[in-house]
C-alpha cells in the first residue's frame, strides 16, 4: 500500500521526493475521479446541446467596476492562509513533512509568509479589476451554454462531497468526532470518510445548482449520473491503494479465479497503521509499517470493477431510454444494488443489529431509483393521454 504519492514514487522509482508526503493517495484518487465526473458531464451537456435538448441560459453581469472591500479582503484571508504555511514548510521542509496532516492543522507558520501571501493576491485582485475597469460600469446580459457550468457543477460537488462524506463518517462514529475536537491537530480531518455521504449531499448541492442557474433538472442529473458512477469506482482506487480501512471481512480461503491477492489481502502500509508489525520483508514505510493479522476480500477492488462496469452501462444507454431523470433514477438502482450486495463481505460500522448504515442507505437508493423509474413512466404515459383505439 502507499498512504501517499511519496510512498509510491519512492517504492516504484527509487525517487526521494518530501513535498510529496503532503499528497496522500486517497486523495488524489478522488482528484482523479472529480476529473473523470466534470470530463463525462462536459461530453453529456454539450451532446444535448446539440441535440436541442439543453438550451442557453441568460444572466446579467456587471462590467467594468472595480474591486469591492469584501472581494480584496476575501483574497487576502486565502492569500494569508497560503503565504502563511507555504513559506514555512519552504523554510523546515523536513519539520513539515515529518507529520504533514498534524503541520497543516497546526497554528505553526510563518506571519512574514501570510503577510506577503495576503498582500499578494489582494493586489492581483485589485490589479485584475483596474486593468479592465470602465469610467462608468455597465450591465450586460450573457448567455451561458449549460456545458459551460461543468467546471463549477464539478466544484460544486466537490466541496459539498467531502463535507458530506466527513459528516456522515462522524455520525457513524461520533467518537471520533469528540476526539478531533479535542485534538483538532490531529489527523482526524483527513481520515475517515463515508462515500454515501458525500454522494448524498454533493448530490443535493448540485440539483440546486441545476435550478439556480436555469439547467433543467432532470436533464441535468440524466447528464451527470455516468459520470458519477464513474468517479465512485475510480475513488475505490484510492481506498484500494491507501488502505484506508474500507476492506472486507477476514478471508483465508483461496476462492479463486485470478490470482490470491483478488481475494486474501493483507493491506502492507495501510494509511490507518492498523495490524501488526510489518517483518516478512516487505518494503517497510515509517509510521505506517504493520500489516492486517489476517487477510480479507479487497472490496474496494470488487467496487471499482463492478461501478466501472456500471458506467458502460449507463453511457451505453444514455441515448435510448426516456423520459428525462430516467438515467439517473438507473444510476441510483444500480449504485444502490452494488453497495448493498458488497456490504455483505465487507467491514462496517452496525447501526440497527446487523444492519449497517450503508445497507439502509443503498436500499433506500434502490427503491428509489425504482419508484423514480416508474413515477416517470406513468407521467409519461398521462402527458400523451389515452391511447386511440384503431
Amino acid at each position: 500500500m502507499y498512504p501517499t504519492l511519496y510512498h509510491a514514487f519512492l517504492d516504484l522509482t527509487g525517487i526521494d521526493l518530501p513535498g510529496l508526503k503532503f499528497l496522500n493517495s486517497f486523495g488524489f484518487f478522488v482528484a482523479l475521479a472529480f476529473v473523470f465526473a466534470s470530463w463525462t458531464l462536459g461530453l453529456e451537456l454539450r451532446r444535448r446541446e446539440q441535440a436541442g435538448m439543453l438550451k442557453a441560459a441568460t444572466r446579467k453581469v456587471i462590467v467594468g467596476a472595480p474591486a469591492t472591500a469584501s472581494e480584496l479582503v476575501i483574497q487576502g484571508i486565502l492569500g494569508f492562509a497560503l503565504g502563511f504555511k507555504l513559506l514555512y514548510m519552504v523554510l523546515n521542509l523536513t519539520e513539515a513533512t515529518a507529520d504533514p496532516q498534524s503541520f497543516l492543522l497546526s497554528g505553526t507558520g510563518s506571519f512574514v509568509g501570510g503577510l506577503l501571501g495576503a498582500a499578494a493576491m489582494a493586489g492581483y485582485a485589485w490589479w485584475e479589476k483596474q486593468r479592465t475597469r470602465l469610467k462608468e460600469p455597465r450591465t450586460e446580459t450573457l448567455q451561458m451554454l449549460p456545458s459551460e457550468h461543468a467546471g463549477n457543477i464539478t466544484l460544486t460537488a466537490a466541496l459539498w462531497g467531502l463535507i458530506g462524506a466527513k459528516l456522515f463518517h462522524w455520525l457513524e462514529n461520533p467518537s471520533e468526532f469528540l476526539a478531533f475536537l479535542k485534538h483538532p491537530g490531529g489527523d482526524g480531518l483527513f481520515s475517515g470518510l463515508t462515500m454515501y455521504g458525500g454522494l448524498i449531499v454533493a448530490g443535493a448541492m448540485v440539483i440546486r445548482y441545476f435550478a439556480k442557474h436555469g439547467i433543467p433538472v432532470w436533464q441535468g442529473a440524466d447528464s451527470a449520473a455516468p459520470g458519477v458512477m464513474l468517479a465512485y469506482g475510480v475513488g475505490r482506487i484510492g481506498c484500494q491503494v491507501s488502505g484506508d480501512g474500507d476492506w472486507g471481512i477476514v478471508n483465508t480461503t483461496f476462492l479463486g479465479p485470478g490470482p490470491r491477492w483478488l481475494w486474501q489481502y493483507d493491506y502492507p502500509n495501510n494509511v490507518n497503521s492498523v495490524g501488526m508489525p510489518l517483518t516478512d520483508g516487505r518494503p517497510c514505510f515509517d509510521g505506517y509499517c504493520t500489516v492486517l493479522p489476517e487477510t480479507v476480500f479487497p472490496t474496494p477492488l470488487y467496487e471499482t470493477v463492478v461501478c466501472v462496469g456500471f458506467f458502460f452501462v449507463l453511457w451505453a444507454l444514455r441515448k435510448h431510454l426516456t423520459p428525462a431523470g430516467t438515467i439517473f433514477f438507473l444510476f441510483l438502482f444500480l449504485n444502490g444494488l452494488e453497495r448493498f450486495f458488497i456490504e455483505k463481505i465487507r467491514v462496517n460500522v452496525h447501526v440497527m443489529g446487523n444492519i449497517t448504515q450503508a445497507e439502509i442507505i443503498a436500499s433506500l437508493l434502490m427503491l428509489g431509483g425504482i419508484g423514480g423509474m416508474l413515477w416517470l413512466r406513468n407521467k409519461k404515459n398521462s402527458d400523451n393521454g389515452p391511447e386511440t383505439a384503431h
